[in-house]
């Protein structure tokens, strides 16, 4: 029988802290592949939780992959072993309409709470949002991103890793000066067209991978001659596919195997119809192969020219040396703002809020 310390769980909800053990010990092989896991009651039982607790555990866990429900028979840990052979696939890809999924977040802006703010941020900090940015971004931004990476997505991220700029375009060419133009960048086929126009702007190779149900094909990574690839694991544009654990598996294999970069870029993952947005390659990765990239302009407002890129440890100490001489391309009135927006918890409620009715809930 499973036995997991609930009151070890830092606070987080029960079921969080029960579907992150399980799912890390599945990912660390010591529940075997095929295993059979306890019944929600007899687990509950155990555990000293209630039913719905486990279920919803259970729930996060079969949407990603990591476990599948068998009719009158329970659930059972899928396999991840051998992921370097194809998965099968379960249908064609679908057109995914990129416009309806949108869903107009201009309107429902909270402009009065932004703009409330706005003139906090003016009277409370004055001269400073007058001084220059540091070169990464501001650390109160480079902070409250950080605190709410924690929080939302269980991401455990230095501030001085986090890098703020003008916008998904701006951190796409920054990459390609930090990675190389030599490099050739694989991209998902098709993917969201500016990727690959940006890339090779700046002077990059791209080749295009095939998808298959749950992302780049098996079959099309394997022969590919690219050392980084870029993905969007959440509902990419314009097929709409979310690639499951087993892929995202995958992909880390792949950059392990060919000592290879994974850009992951995370866009409108907030948004996501489970009860908690789905686990980034990032949070999965071990080895410091993946750069993590995200905007807000889903989550807020496409005019809000903010993103953010995550680097791993080696890559932040190597953008330091290449590119610590540019300026952040964000306004610092601009960065305080969102940061207050942040830690004062309006983002979230806000995310939460615009989630149900993007989802119908």
């Amino acid at each position: 029988m499973l036995t997991y310390n609930t009151e070890n769980r830092s606070g987080e909800p029960i079921y969080v802290y029960l579907y992150k053990m399980i799912r890390n010990d599945i990912a660390e092989n010591k529940i075997k592949s095929g295993e059979k896991l306890p019944s929600k009651r007899t687990f509950a039982e155990h555990l000293g939780v209630s039913v719905i607790t486990v279920e919803y555990a259970y729930r996060l866990l079969a949407e990603e992959g990591y476990i599948c429900a068998k009719e009158r028979s329970g659930y059972y840990v899928s396999s991840l072993d051998n992921l370097i052979q194809p998965v099968t696939e379960s249908g064609g890809i679908k057109n995914y309409d990129y416009n309806s999924e949108n869903g107009e977040i201009d309107d429902d802006f909270p402009f009065a709470t932004y703009s409330k703010i706005m003139r906090q941020v003016l009277s409370s900090y004055g001269e400073k949002i007058l001084s220059k940015s540091p070169h990464n971004g501001c650390l109160i931004l480079r902070n409250a991103i950080s605190e709410f990476l924690f929080r939302y997505r269980g991401m455990d991220i230095p501030p001085q890793n986090i890098v703020i700029g003008s916008g998904a375009e701006y951190l796409y060419g920054m990459i390609v000066q930090l990675l190389g133009r030599d490099t050739v960048y694989g991209l998902e086929n098709p993917s969201y067209e500016k990727i690959r126009l940006v890339y090779e702007s700046n002077g990059a190779e791209c080749e295009m991978l095939s998808l298959d149900s749950f992302g780049i094909s098996t079959e099309s990574l394997n022969k590919s001659k690219a050392s980084v690839i870029h993905v969007t694991p959440y509902r990419s544009y314009p097929t709409g596919i979310t690639a499951p654990a087993k892929k995202r598996f995958e992909y880390l294999a792949w950059a392990k195997k060919s000592g290879g970069i994974i850009i992951e870029d995370d866009f409108s993952s907030e948004f996501s119809a489970n009860t908690k947005p789905v686990e980034t390659i990032y949070s999965m990765d071990k080895s410091g192969c993946v750069i993590y990239l995200n905007t807000f302009s889903k989550s807020l407002t496409p005019s809000m020219r903010m993103g953010y890129m995550i680097l791993p440890e080696r890559l932040a100490e190597e953008y330091e040396k290449k590119l610590g001489f540019y300026s952040c391309t964000v306004p610092v009135f601009d960065q305080y703002v969102l940061a207050e927006f942040i830690n004062s918890g309006c983002f979230e409620r806000h995310l939460n809020r615009m989630r149900r009715k993007l989802n119908g809930k």
